[in-house]
């Protein structure tokens, strides 16, 4: 784990909403590396032996809980917190779940599918199901800073100041960028993964408890409305250096676009690798990048949903 004036954050120190009456877990100087033991989005409910009947006895007021929240002295309204994102230490396993009434295609999947996947770090390699391995690529699907408004609001979705974004580029050597909205701007984070495609379709993620290290620093030179990143040079294309199959989707809305695509995709999927719709459409949401291609040309835009084929290689 990175090593620089490391404070941490008590495992114990976490929550189900935002809310900027809650009081700093701790308190750091601008510059200062804290660590951060984030708990996976099903909150413990879901363990390495559980099966599908454990989605349906999910208690959704604990899910999504945030680690923190962590002060830092000097930011103030108006300011931006700057946070670098330095290193993940996971655990060695994690879910990706089919939940009812929950997703992109959620009234075409009624029914609860759990899959337990195998997380290798030091292999950079998640194990997702037979002859599919996905590259393992941490990063956190909620970050953020208090809201300005008081009271508690929810975790979902997210907000100007940051919240479940579900970017998966804010792995380490991003540097992200989050809106003060209160005196030391209160950052906390949550929702680790361990791999995602862009969009997230069946609503989860590789799921996975980790351990994270950020910097955090005010900008005062900086302001800004909404989250911004910076990625390191080469870091999208080293994450991109598969085959792919693209399925589109061509709709006059871009949800409906979006649905296309995807739906696509599972069909492709099952006919070409002999994948169940089930795991076809979690594999979707942990490895498929959707991504416009056209917004141009009313009536209709183009959505492409990018499938890398390297991932089944041990199917063939």
């Amino acid at each position: 784990m990175h090593q620089h004036s490391l404070h941490e954050v008590r495992p114990d120190a976490y929550s189900y909403v935002w809310d900027n009456a809650i009081e700093p877990a701790l308190s750091v100087s601008s510059g200062e590396d804290v660590l951060l033991h984030v708990r996976d989005a099903g909150d413990e409910q879901i363990g390495a032996e559980s099966d599908a009947s454990a989605i349906l006895g999910l208690d959704f007021d604990h899910v999504n809980p945030v680690s923190g929240p962590v002060e830092v002295r000097g930011a103030r309204p108006g300011d931006t917190l700057q946070v670098e994102i330095l290193e993940f230490v996971p655990r060695g396993w994690g879910w990706t779940a089919l939940i009812p009434g929950f997703g992109l295609l959620a009234d075409e999947f009624p029914d609860p599918w759990l899959r337990i996947s195998q997380v290798d770090a030091e292999s950079g390699r998640v194990v997702f199901g037979d002859g599919i391995t996905l590259p393992y690529r941490p990063f956190p699907g909620t970050i953020g800073v208090a809201p300005r408004e008081p009271g508690p609001h929810p975790i979902l979705p997210p907000s100007d100041w940051g919240g479940n974004l579900d970017i998966k580029h804010l792995r380490a050597g991003t540097t992200l960028y989050l809106p003060v909205g209160v005196e030391g701007a209160m950052f906390s984070v949550g929702d680790t993964h361990a791999a995602m495609g862009d969009a997230e379709v069946c609503g989860t993620a590789v799921e996975t408890a980790m351990d994270i290290a950020v910097r955090l620093s005010v900008r005062t030179d900086l302001r800004i409305d909404a989250p911004q990143y910076s990625m390191p040079a080469g870091a999208l294309a080293e994450t991109e250096t598969s085959s792919y199959h693209v399925c589109t989707g061509v709709a006059p809305d871009l949800m409906e676009a979006s649905k296309r695509a995807v739906r696509a995709m599972i069909e492709h999927l099952g006919r070409r690798h002999g994948i169940e719709r089930q795991e076809a459409y979690a594999l979707c949401s942990v490895a498929c990048d959707l991504r416009i291609h056209e917004l141009v040309d009313a009536p209709n835009w183009v959505v492409g949903a990018f499938f890398p084929e390297d991932i089944v290689k041990g199917r063939e």
